[in-house]
């Protein structure tokens, strides 16, 4: 046997998505675009049907989501997706400043690389076309790519990991606003601002600057769920 294939014999196969796999990020993604409102219940029977797949897959999926704080599991009652007050919108974002805090910190210590300033200044042109045309679905997208992309010039997994779970919370946030002006005028600005402090060396005014930014994004989340519940 020679050696090539020696080593190839030792490789373990690559594994193709699992059904179950699939069915979570079909739900995953319906979540995230905010096709069930806050307060909906998930029925196993309606969803297993709708995709065309046995309970079984259904029933992990929405074990994932329920661990990954997407759905709420209530007991003797179901799961439901969740109905978000002013306390979890705080608490999100202070989560999120504690994570992209320490990535920021990371990122520009160790002197940001111009390929990560060049990405997000493409990604601070996209919001802004986006906010021109009035698309806020999309400035949402758009927002959680750019804070994602210092998230993964950090260069850590576990970073990463943690701000997958908080990410998805947020986005549920951002559904409060789906095809609705968010009043932030400032929004490119601000990421404009970020994307200047990347590519500096001053890690307490990009601190602060960020510290800013959720600070506005909390006020302007908390209007909107006080007009909706109005």
């Amino acid at each position: 046997m020679s050696d090539d294939t020696a080593a190839n014999a030792s490789l373990t196969p690559v594994r193709r998505k699992t059904l179950t796999s699939q069915v979570t990020e079909l739900i995953r993604d319906d979540l995230l675009r905010g096709k069930y409102p806050p307060g909906h219940q998930l029925n196993e029977v309606e969803l297993a049907a709708s995709l065309g797949v046995s309970r079984g897959p259904i029933r992990e999926t929405l074990a994932r989501l329920v661990h990954e704080g997407l759905l709420l599991s209530q007991p003797h009652r179901g799961v439901f997706v969740p109905l978000l007050g002013e306390e979890d919108i705080v608490d999100i974002y202070f989560a999120r400043e504690a994570l992209e805090a320490a990535a920021f910190r990371r990122v520009i210590s160790s002197t940001a690389s111009p390929e990560l300033v060049g990405l997000l200044d493409a990604t601070v042109d996209e919001i802004a076309r986006a906010a021109e045309r009035g698309d806020w679905p999309t400035v949402g997208d758009l927002d959680v790519r750019f804070h994602s992309l210092v998230i993964e010039a950090a260069g850590s997994p576990r970073l990463n990991r943690m701000f997958g779970t908080v990410i998805s919370e947020t986005r549920l946030c951002l559904n409060l606003m789906a095809d609705v002006d968010p009043a932030r005028r400032d929004l490119v600005h601000e990421h404009h601002e970020l994307t200047r402090l990347v590519a500096g060396n001053d890690v307490d005014a990009a601190l602060a600057t960020l510290e800013r930014h959720f600070a506005d994004a909390v006020v302007t989340l908390r209007d909107r769920l006080r007009a909706a519940q109005s």
